[in-house]
């Protein structure tokens, strides 16, 4: 397969990051990248979807990154899994033999692993320039599941309809799921045998950097779990604190210790963000200086500052996020050009484990087996978003009352802008088509 396939490939079935931010894979095959790095690092606690696929389809996962290697006429394929996951170093050991251009490389249990920046200097020593993509440095990273939907797409024709992830926190049975996209959160939880706790709140994504949504909220491509967790819980109270009082806090309680800076991971390696003079200028109101509040464009929000490192127990990810907003939407951009200074000699020893994460986070109770079915999942009615990635949203292509099929395209890609198409996740017949979803009832 050539690389203009293998791009259609990935368009035309809407492969996207399945995870993140779900930027459209097919705008990342480019003959410039000499080193293709397969993203096996679980980046946050509790989750267990990308491992377990690697163990479960390690042939087909490591017989597709050959093809994309092949395409873009790559010169190395690390496949970058935990040491920590032994089943699945295992199942990748077992296949290298099959794929000459592929290497292992193991890396430690560490937070924020699964932040590509960080997983390229720790896999090549490489240095993505701030504001910059991996591209810069003749990379490309690509998670588990987005390279077995493009092999799904390669081989079965089959597009991206589905989404795997791990159900967790205070449901009864902890589970890996493969769900419908579209289904909503509370038949997702149904799965785990259901929430043990009486008024559940929902964390879409991992207890870092997932946000709160509601049990009528909808599975996406970039859906990697659901954490069910109690109102009390400290990961709920910080996501549900008005700002106004983040900031009033901050102003009153923020000592300026630096420890945001010490243990931020985009600081350690010279990128120009520097959470405690953000605050500092933000609480004071202080603008002779304005760079402590432009440089939070490169605040990767991991959530180390506030979750981790602060010892007031105050937001600046939070207000970070805040502020960064508000500059795009004033148009702002990421400055470029923007050179690293020299990567932190403390570096080394301020890598946060995630069992020392785990625990300081209240989720050891948690951190429990969720094993991987792959069991038809039935519902019936599912709301699926148009806009589930990076780029331009999909344009609705059906019409009321129109009887679709699993896979139908739904919605086409935005001609000449970055945007992919979507797939009906169930056989049906459409009951709403408008500029944000499309809904299906299942017949």
């Amino acid at each position: 397969m050539d690389l203009k396939e293998l791009i259609q490939v990935a368009k035309d079935n809407g492969v996207a990051g399945a995870g993140g931010a779900g930027f459209p894979t097919y705008a990342k095959f480019d003959k410039r990248v000499k080193t293709i790095i397969l993203n096996c690092a679980e980046c946050e606690p509790l989750l267990k979807v990308h491992r377990q696929m690697l163990q479960k389809y390690a042939y087909e996962i490591m017989y597709t990154l050959n093809i994309m290697a092949q395409a873009m006429e790559a010169e190395h394929v690390l496949v970058a899994v935990k040491e920590a996951y032994s089943k699945t170093v295992e199942a990748v050991k077992a296949n290298l033999n099959s794929f000459p251009k592929l290497e292992l490389k193991l890396l430690d249990e560490i937070y924020p692993m699964g932040d590509e920046v960080v997983l390229i200097y720790e896999t090549l020593g490489k240095k993505v320039p701030p504001g910059s993509i991996p591209l810069e440095v003749s990379v490309a990273v690509f998670n588990v599941e987005t390279v077995y939907n493009i092999y799904k797409a390669m081989e079965r024709q089959e597009p991206v309809t589905h989404k795997y992830l791990t159900i967790a926190g205070e449901v009864n049975n902890p589970i890996t799921i493969k769900a419908p996209l579209g289904m909503t959160v509370a038949e997702a939880v149904e799965k785990a045998g259901g929430a043990k706790i009486a008024e559940p709140v929902y964390i879409m994504g991992g207890p870092m950097t997932g946000s709160i949504v509601n049990s009528y909220d909808t599975i996406t491509k970039t859906t990697n779990a659901i954490l069910v967790m109690p109102k009390e819980h400290s990961l709920v109270l910080k996501r549900t604190t008005n700002p106004a009082i983040d900031m009033k806090r901050a102003m009153s309680a923020c000592c300026q210790c630096e420890m945001c800076t010490d243990l931020c991971p985009r600081n350690l390696l010279g990128q120009p963000i520097t959470p405690h003079m953000f605050m500092r200028s933000a609480t004071s109101g202080v603008t002779q200086d304005l760079s402590p509040y432009l440089n939070t464009m490169f605040c990767c929000s991991c959530g180390v500052c506030e979750l981790y490192a602060c010892p007031q127990g105050l937001s600046p990810r939070k207000l970070i996020s805040d502020y960064k907003t508000g500059l795009r939407k004033k148009g702002f951009q990421i400055p470029r050009d923007i050179p690293s200074k020299p990567t932190k000699s403390m570096r080394e020893y301020r890598k946060i484990p995630m069992n020392r994460l785990t625990n300081r986070l209240g989720l050891s109770e948690y951190d429990r087996e969720a094993p991987l079915t792959e069991e038809d999942i039935t519902t019936s009615q599912v709301k699926i978003n148009l806009g589930q990635h990076i780029g331009a949203k999909a344009i609705g292509l059906v019409k009321k009352n129109e009887l679709v099929h699993l896979g139908t395209v739904i919605a086409k890609a935005e001609d000449g802008k970055l945007s992919l198409p979507v797939h009906a996740s169930i056989s049906g017949e459409i009951l709403e088509v408008n500029d944000n979803f499309i809904i299906i009832k299942a017949l």
